[in-house]
């Protein structure tokens, strides 16, 4: 896997949407803080247009990530927000400049498709980082991360407590995954995730448990899971259960559909649908210790 180059002090970082629509209001304490880091905004042509839940169409949006991944003064891009509308433009993309002169491609949730759609083809780490929506309701050791991963592109260290369902162990592995739905909906397409000998992360938010049991089989029979070198759950909030419960809560679940192998797996990481959202390179080689503290490391230099 290759690393975008460290961005320096003047360097553009690009706000687009490829999702959901998005006002100035909405992302104006992003823009405020990316500035005080020393960075220059730059905005997308379409990012404040709108066509139903969307920001604005689909040729739109395509147009903006386009034009920001071929800009070769442009050096970082972050997502304003997610919800639902990058898959419906990345088979809209030209690649082509982004694989010569790779930048960071910063968010989580719906842009899980575009992380899993680069590592698959181009080997490039991304970041799995709160968006510009998000900022504002971001701790400050959260947002201090991401400029640390801009600025520097070194190693990270996280430190869990321990969690009843952990499976202890030691790993080794390059860090994929994101959204567990995003993740799900792209498998057998040209953006399904690369899982063999990897550390996976998964994370969600508002689903019925059922559907976290339907998505995890689902990955277990295309053979995402047995062969991974390790998992990482990050946050599973504000799950849904029918009238009459499913039984398990959706860590349990998860569980249940790893206890066969023998890697380790982490619960409750502090990264997905939460305040503390802390940002993961994806592509990055990752050593990850399950034990009565899980510390996830990232290593020196490129995978």
């Amino acid at each position: 896997m290759k690393l975008p180059e460290k961005l320096v002090q003047g360097d553009k970082i690009a706000i687009i949407s490829s999702a959901r629509k998005v006002v100035m209001e909405e992302i104006q304490f992003a823009i405020e803080t990316v500035t005080s880091w020393g960075f220059e905004v730059v905005l997308g042509k379409n990012l404040f247009a709108q066509q139903n839940q969307f920001a604005g169409s689909d040729e739109q949006r395509a147009e903006d990530l386009q034009t920001m991944l071929d800009d070769k003064s442009v050096k970082a891009i972050l997502f304003a927000r997610g919800g639902y509308g990058t898959v419906r433009v990345i088979d809209k993309i030209n690649f082509f400049e982004f694989k010569k002169n790779p930048k960071w491609i910063c968010g989580f949730s719906d842009i899980t498709i575009l992380h899993s759609h680069i590592h698959s083809h181009f080997g490039i780490a991304t970041l799995h980082s709160p968006m510009a929506f998000n900022f504002s309701k971001t701790p400050t050791e959260v947002l201090e991360k991401i400029k640390f991963v801009l600025l520097n592109s070194t190693s990270l260290v996280y430190e869990t407590e321990k969690h009843l369902l952990n499976k202890s162990g030691n790993a080794k592995g390059i860090l994929v995954g994101g959204n567990l739905s995003m993740l799900y909906s792209a498998l057998g397409s040209e953006s399904d995730v690369d899982t063999e000998g990897k550390i996976l992360f998964l994370e969600d938010l508002d689903e019925y448990l059922y559907h976290i049991d339907r998505m995890m089989m689902s990955l277990k029979r295309a053979g995402k899971l047995k062969n991974l070198a390790g998992l990482v759950i990050g946050g599973m909030n504000d799950m849904k259960d029918n009238t009459i419960p499913f039984g398990k809560n959706a860590e349990e679940i998860i569980l249940d559909a790893v206890k066969e192998y023998d890697f380790p797996v982490c619960f409750n990481f502090s990264s997905g649908h939460i305040s503390n959202n802390f940002p993961l390179i994806f592509g990055r080689e990752i050593e990850l210790s399950v034990g009565k503290k899980t510390m996830l490391t990232f290593n020196n230099g490129t995978a």
